[in-house]
């Protein structure tokens, strides 16, 4: 079982972003030296309300100059919103920064904001992400590209800039929606599955994924990547005591940017923190924290765990609190866990 921490890269204003920008490479160094396997930040634009964000790449490019021999990922980075040699060069510097360790975690992206801001029409938005992608890909092999499109004009062009993992970094797709699930198997080296929708949802999409693979005549993957929101305490009261301000908070900014619109029908995240504790949320002692988790790589074949234990708004001090215990009680147990292959797994 690999695990990684995802940085808290959203802050409330005013922020003191030089202060903020010391407590993610705090979080980075005690993950290095308490033996985590990655690190990665996510991505958004325009932020509204109180929100600010430092912008993922640069920010990552700084904390790994921390990260000693921990992998590095984008998770996700929003591909269909930008010029793909962009990407394709942007991404292999990363690859060279993270000595051939990066993940590659890209996604559709669900705020028309951003959207709009890119100039990229809400019909578009899937045909641009599967085109991008195709193009990144066929750049980093080297080969010779021509593409006309009025975001991208390539006239038999190769790319010099590649990344240090060939044919390229592994490409984790975030999906939500059923049809996004059945693209990520098409398209990405695995499904990174959300932390948004319950297991039960995971568990019946997880069943698409497989199928769609199986169709498509892909193998089914080796790495299954999860991302969970997680808090680690000494009771469980405690736990959510400390964290259940700030992970509403982050759940509710979450509803008003409309990411429900992006997932199932029956899933919701406009619901009181207890209704969405259910099933989602990893919150309490080590012990409980490994319980809650057990059935993502019992019957989700889970082998990575992406877990992000700091949120908007949340002293620095909650977050390494819930890092060292992750670090000394729940990591040594989770290293023993044995991922059910997805194979082997019945849906």
């Amino acid at each position: 079982m690999k695990i990684a921490i995802i940085v808290n890269n959203q802050h409330h204003l005013p922020a003191d972003l030089v202060r903020s920008l010391d407590e993610q490479i705090a979080m980075v160094r005690l993950a290095r030296d308490e033996g985590w396997d990655g690190f990665m930040a996510s991505m958004h634009y325009l932020h509204d309300g109180d929100v600010v964000a430092m912008q993922q790449v640069p920010l990552l490019a700084r904390l790994q100059a921390e990260a000693g021999e921990m992998s590095m990922g984008v998770a996700i980075f929003l591909l269909n919103l930008h010029n793909p040699v962009y990407t394709a060069e942007t991404m292999a510097t990363l690859d060279v920064i993270a000595r051939g360790r990066l993940v590659f975690g890209i996604g559709l992206g669900y705020r028309d904001v951003e959207f709009d801001a890119f100039g990229v029409p809400k019909g578009q938005r899937v045909r641009r992400l599967e085109d991008h992608l195709d193009i990144v890909k066929r750049l980093w092999a080297g080969e010779t590209v021509s593409h006309d499109a009025p975001q991208c004009r390539l006239a038999g062009v190769r790319l010099n800039l590649r990344p240090v993992q060939q044919p390229h970094p592994p490409i984790w797709m975030a999906a939500n929606h059923d049809r996004a699930v059945r693209r990520a198997a098409r398209l990405g080296d695995c499904w990174y599955i959300n932390p948004h929708a319950t297991h039960a949802t995971n568990r019946r999409q997880m069943a698409l994924y497989v199928a769609e693979r199986r169709a498509a005549g892909l193998p089914l993957p080796a790495e299954v990547p999860c991302r969970r929101e997680i808090f680690c305490a000494e009771t469980r009261a405690k736990a959510l005591e400390m964290v259940a301000p700030y992970l509403g908070e982050k759940y509710r900014i979450y509803s008003r940017w409309g990411q429900a619109r992006a997932m199932p029908a029956d899933e919701r995240l406009d619901l009181p923190f207890a209704e969405l504790l259910r099933e989602r949320f990893v919150i309490g002692t080590p012990e409980d924290c490994y319980e809650q988790l057990r059935p993502c790589w019992e019957e989700l074949g889970v082998t990575t765990f992406v877990l992000r234990t700091h949120f908007i708004g949340m002293p620095i001090d909650h977050a390494l609190h819930s890092m060292r215990m992750i670090s000394r009680e729940l990591l040594p147990a989770l290293r023993k866990a044995a991922p059910v292959e997805l194979a082997r797994l019945s849906f």
